[in-house]
């Protein structure tokens, strides 16, 4: 991938603890242009990760607070090796949590904490609230669950294990936390649960659509590459999903490699 045409010289040693914090970068950040070309890559992960917070699609109809892609990420800190640091640390520090995502790819989101708590309380409230019989078992899972297991799944003796400090666990706990969409059960193995982002479905359906016309329009050109400005611009048909978002996770995932040229960044499909 080519150096970028600009980056934040922000210090890793002052970043900010929560997403809404009107801390003494957020002058700077507001000062961002919104060309994806001239804010692609930062040396800062926290402001990186604030950055695209900003920028998630809104979509209608759609109640689903920000969340990050591990491959956007990628493709906005050049050192992998620190964001991977980064994140660990944020989320033993309980900033944020990462998410497997049910796409059929490898795919990882990170939301910040504030953010999933607030969807939480949205998908419970839409799946009957905490008026339903069996609904304790919301109580237990914000209180004992979501502080204490950040991994990205859990096995069934350990959840039940943690929800049983609130009272005694039975079938229909599990399943009420399955149907607020708090929780989804691995194909594989029947005993592990994903921690999953309630409501993320027509996301997930506008990501795979959005990376496939994107990919394809780059394959229909004769050299398959375009300036990554005028691909910015494009207007997507099958995906209402902004193609800034989804262009920093096609290079992110080295489905696509930027190159600098003397008029600006070219995106080009990476050959295998």
């Amino acid at each position: 991938m080519a150096e970028p045409s600009s980056s934040s010289s922000l210090s890793s040693k002052k970043r900010s603890r929560s997403p809404n914090n009107n801390d003494e970068h957020s002058q700077g950040r507001d000062q961002i242009c919104s060309s994806l070309e001239d804010n692609l890559t930062f040396n800062d992960t926290m402001i990186a990760l604030q950055l695209m917070r900003t920028q998630f699609p809104k979509l209608e109809k759609v109640v689903v607070q920000p969340f990050i892609l591990q491959s956007q990420l990628y493709s906005s800190v050049k050192d992998r090796t620190q964001v991977d640091r980064d994140l660990e640390s944020f989320k033993k520090d309980k900033m944020l949590r990462i998410f497997k995502l049910s796409s059929g790819q490898d795919d990882h989101a990170i939301m910040f904490m504030d953010d999933y708590l607030k969807q939480v309380a949205f998908s419970i409230k839409r799946s009957g609230g905490k008026d339903q019989d069996g609904s304790e078992v919301f109580e237990w899972f914000e209180k004992y669950v979501v502080s204490s297991k950040l991994d990205v799944s859990i096995n069934q003796l350990e959840l039940c294990s943690l929800l049983s400090r609130g009272g005694d666990v039975t079938d229909k706990h599990i399943t009420l936390l399955m149907n607020a969409g708090l929780l989804t059960r691995q194909l594989i193995d029947p005993n592990i649960y994903w921690f999953a982002i309630p409501r993320i479905g027509p996301i997930l359906k506008g990501l795979s659509q959005g990376r496939k016309e994107i990919l394809s329009l780059l394959n229909r050109k004769k050299y398959k590459e375009m300036m990554l400005s005028s691909l910015e611009k494009t207007k997507l048909r099958l995906s209402p999903l902004d193609t800034r978002f989804l262009l920093r996770d096609l290079i992110g995932s080295g489905h696509i490699k930027t190159v600098q040229t003397p008029t600006g960044l070219l995106a080009r499909i990476t050959r295998d």
